[in-house]
């Protein structure tokens, strides 16, 4: 009687598992559908704009893209103004925030990792982070084109240098704090300063990871438009003066995309293409930094 009973209990603890499975299955194939139909839905979305961007942005390119400046309306012209004004001010922006990240993120994480200062630190960093780079490039013109009474390119590198020493803070000391804590001690036992310590062991150890953050910093600024349009504003021709109004990629495109002129619009397809494919090339260089570091 007791055999014939726990065959029955046994049975009935095998139909409820069965069942509970293949709920656990039901639901897991549901999850997984809609994951996959999110995945496809975004991936629709980027190759269209990845399409257009390719189809429309090749046919505006040409030699005189490169060579001539921005034309007037209905004449032919080309963007070369803009992307030296977009290369200068970006690498003045990275040769200016880069350091100050890169000395910010070491404090952080080997002087004082838990000190009010960092607090006080992180917490500044993360609202930049966060802030709309509008606000960032208002207030720059507060700061600096209101009180020297111009719009400048240098204006315009500060902006996007605020831009830039957040994200590489960020960066700098998340990938200090992932080094091995037996590094730092097996250099402090053979009597290294800590200054040493910091820049042949940590930084070091940690420098794929660190320039992968300046790169990707790099690629944020490089199609930024708001913080431009309050700072460096635009200019027509060719300028290599960092104090005077300066042209840029993004301004370019946001006043062409908006005109009526087809040859407008095509250089700002133009330019379009090729700020996608530099923030492209960046990213895909960063990434493999980051596959190297491990």
């Amino acid at each position: 009687m007791s055999t014939a009973q726990d065959l029955i209990n046994a049975k009935a603890l095998t139909e409820m598992r069965q069942a509970r499975f293949a709920s656990r299955n039901r639901v897991n194939k549901i999850a997984l559908t809609l994951s996959l139909a999110a995945m496809a839905f975004g991936v629709f979305w980027l190759v269209w704009i990845l399409w257009e961007t390719l189809r429309l942005g090749i046919g505006g390119l040409a030699l005189a893209t490169f060579t001539e400046m921005t034309p007037p309306p209905n004449e032919a012209g080309g963007i070369a103004n803009a992307i030296f004004g977009s290369f200068v001010m970006v690498m003045l922006a990275t040769f200016v925030g880069t350091p100050i990240g890169i000395m910010a993120g070491i404090y952080l994480a080997e002087y004082n990792p838990k000190g009010w200062l960092a607090s006080v630190t992180r917490f500044v960093n993360d609202i930049l982070l966060s802030a709309p780079s509008i606000v960032i490039g208002l207030f720059v013109y507060a700061v600096v084109v209101a009180y020297f009474k111009t719009f400048s390119g240098l204006a315009g590198a500060l902006a996007l240098a605020l831009i830039v020493i957040p994200v590489v803070i960020r960066t700098t000391e998340n990938m200090l704090q992932l080094v091995p804590p037996g590094l730092r001690e097996a250099a402090y036992a053979l009597g290294t300063p800590k200054w040493k310590v910091i820049i042949s062991i940590t930084l070091r150890a940690a420098r794929a990871g660190v320039v992968t953050g300046i790169l990707l910093a790099v690629a944020r600024i490089a199609g930024e438009t708001a913080p431009l349009l309050f700072t460096a504003l635009n200019n027509q021709f060719w300028t290599a003066d960092v104090s005077q109004p300066m042209a840029s990629l993004p301004v370019t495109i946001f006043k062409f995309a908006m005109s009526p002129y087809e040859n407008w619009q095509q250089l700002a397809w133009a330019g379009v293409f090729l700020i996608t494919v530099a923030v492209l090339a960046l990213n895909i260089l960063a990434r493999v930094l980051t596959r190297n570091k491990h």
